[in-house]
């Protein structure tokens, strides 16, 4: 059945959320070189249309898998933003008290169950969790969000296995942005990544990664097919990341490099954001304006998550005897 594409309020809400995650990682790359933040961060510039695509089609009751490059992943399912911003910058405020930073953000009761500094680790977790909704039987749904070089990971064809055998409520996203870590994917992936679902008779789909409407209408499909019961589907969205694999990574390249300055610059004029922001411009006076008032709210939303985790109490290091070991004194 052909599905209708998103409406005009529809693109605005995707392009707010878009930048949202825009603005947000904007800020925490110059927090970052400020050297105000105290540990690393992996950002998601250039890749918001993936998870804002998907996740506009989730309802609170849906779950998520995460990657590393999770910030945008939470955002997009609604995760509050103060106190995502606490956590990054190790408050007691933040998402996890503190004591998961950047790399592992995650708000179970939005159906947010984290991000994962260990490549592939969202596969099984999403698979456990589909399998979990299925026997639930509330039309729950799960996805997993995941890049081109964790595709190369064996649990991935242990998870395609299982979640086409049992028909899970499962949608695999491949976020394809061309590099693992620091090496092209050319050189450490072989073959098309979405013939791996096929070969497990997943129903599989390949869009532009940076046409939100493009991602919108694959979710929309992929999401309706697993909440009908009919089975899990595999996306392989084609995106770029404009930033490093992490932020300061000159210091571990020692003035090497994987990736040359004009193939940057190509992909920035293909910038999720900035295309749609001109095709709602395009309809006419009303809408500019509203764009206008987007941004300053948004902007205004960034620096108040700041300021808030700027002003709030360090994270308790006595946590970790009831986070790690269970009341136990070493």
């Amino acid at each position: 059945m052909t599905r209708a594409a998103p409406s005009r309020d529809e693109l605005f809400a995707l392009y707010e959320r878009m930048l949202l995650i825009r603005r947000t990682e904007e800020r925490l790359r110059d927090e970052n070189k400020a050297g105000n933040l105290p540990g690393a961060v992996h950002l998601y510039i250039g890749e918001e249309a993936v998870a804002t695509g998907v996740c506009a089609h989730l309802r609170a009751t849906d779950m998520i898998t995460s990657t590393h490059r999770g910030h945008g992943h939470y955002l997009a399912k609604g995760g509050d933003l103060n106190a995502m911003v606490a956590e990054i910058y190790a408050r007691r405020t933040g998402i996890c008290r503190g004591m998961g930073g950047s790399m592992h953000v995650a708000d179970f009761s939005k159906g947010i169950l984290g991000a994962n500094g260990i490549v592939g680790a969202g596969f099984a977790i999403a698979t456990g969790a589909a399998y979990s909704a299925q026997l639930a039987k509330e039309g729950r749904v799960v996805v997993d969000f995941f890049g081109d070089g964790a595709s190369n990971q064996g649990t991935l064809m242990e998870c395609l296995n299982i979640a086409s055998l049992w028909h899970l409520p499962l949608v695999f996203v491949c976020e394809h942005n061309r590099f693992s870590e620091f090496s092209p994917a050319s050189t450490v992936t072989s073959g098309q990544i979405s013939d791996r679902a096929r070969a497990f008779a997943i129903p599989t789909l390949v869009v532009d990664g940076n046409d939100v409407a493009a991602v919108w209408e694959a979710a929309r499909a992929a999401i309706e097919r697993a909440r009908d019961g009919r089975g899990p589907t595999f996306i392989e969205a084609h995106t770029y990341r404009i930033q490093g694999h992490m932020e300061a990574e000159s210091l571990l390249l020692g003035g090497q490099h994987y990736r040359d300055d004009a193939e940057i610059e190509g992909w920035k004029q293909r910038c999720p954001i900035t295309s749609l922001r001109k095709q709602l411009a395009a309809l006419g006076s009303v809408e500019v304006s509203r764009l206008e008032q987007i941004e300053s709210h948004i902007m205004a939303r960034v620096d108040e998550a700041v300021k808030f985790a700027v002003a709030s109490e360090p994270a308790d290091p006595e946590l970790a005897f009831s986070l790690m070991f269970d009341g136990q004194q070493p």
